[in-house]
């Protein structure tokens, strides 16, 4: 929608008369079971006064009165697609909450390009964060930071941390990972080199697989010393990733689940005394 497109729906919802309880009632009875597009055009051109308000109260987010004029007008809409007209409330009453819940899902979008606000804690928090903060500010006695947010974390039912990490969020602008940092001998690098990777350094990852490999090998050298019978349990009951059964083990085998028990058992410490005969400094080995 352009912004003189913008313009005139704003100019007309000024001009559109007021509507009674009945003539609601019976323009939203139209709509839901004529699919009367008249009715829905009246209705909600009458309650675009309501958007306009309820848009006004986000103007503090940066983002354009009219785009969010426009969105509340889409969950106008929305909630005229799902208001039933023999429940007996008013059509306003239901429309507040879907146009609010549109407008702000429209400022989530797009105040950052970090998505901010995935749950209805976070969200309460994003929107309510800056009134909090400034009505606990103007107490005569100041808060420190930490007291601050408690208090903030507490009125709003969230973790302190969340409410200092969207304080945060919400004091700066967006920052590019390209952007340059300076140091103090005049170098230059880009934000993205100075932070901290999560993923194992790399004589790390050799060492891992060094042992996972010399691990593999004592575990092949020692499962050498089980009978065919005995392999095969060990091999389907430890060895997969879903081990089988006793019960299904037993049927396979033609003997009684607590046979295989048995048999799995004394496998089990014939591998435990090969690899300790193998490996003798391996004080503690779990099997």
């Amino acid at each position: 929608m352009s912004l003189n497109e913008k313009r005139k729906l704003v100019q007309a919802a000024m001009k559109a008369p007021y509507l009674t309880r009945e003539e609601e009632l019976k323009l939203a009875i139209r709509w839901r079971h004529q699919r009367d597009e008249k009715a829905l055009e009246k209705l909600s051109l009458s309650h675009m006064r309501l958007v306009i308000a309820v848009a006004s109260r986000f103007r503090n987010f940066g983002l354009s009165l009219g785009d969010l004029i426009q969105e509340g007008h889409v969950g106008l809409l929305e909630a005229a697609a799902r208001f039933e007209p023999e429940r007996e409330v008013r059509f306003s009453t239901y429309a507040t909450w879907w146009i609010r819940a549109s407008i702000q899902d429209y400022i989530l979008r797009n105040w950052s390009i970090v998505r901010g606000g995935t749950s209805s804690s976070q969200k309460a928090l994003f929107f309510n964060l800056r009134r909090l903060r400034a009505k606990l500010s103007n107490n005569q006695t100041p808060l420190s930071d930490s007291e601050l947010h408690r208090k903030i974390a507490d009125a709003i039912g969230v973790k302190q941390s969340d409410v200092a990490l969207m304080n945060a969020r919400l004091s700066g602008p967006d920052t590019s990972l390209n952007a340059p940092v300076t140091d103090s001998d005049g170098s230059s690098a880009d934000r993205q080199d100075f932070l901290v990777s999560d993923a194992p350094l790399p004589d790390e990852i050799v060492t891992g697989n060094i042992d996972a490999e010399r691990r593999h090998k004592w575990l092949s050298s020692a499962l050498e010393v089980l009978s065919e019978r005995e392999l095969k349990i060990v091999r389907e009951r430890r060895l997969t990733e879903e081990g089988a059964t006793l019960e299904s083990l037993g049927e396979k085998l033609g003997i009684s689940k607590e046979r295989v028990r048995q048999i799995e058992s004394r496998a089990m410490e014939k591998l435990k005394s090969a690899l300790l005969a193998a490996q003798p400094d391996q004080a503690v080995y779990r099997v």
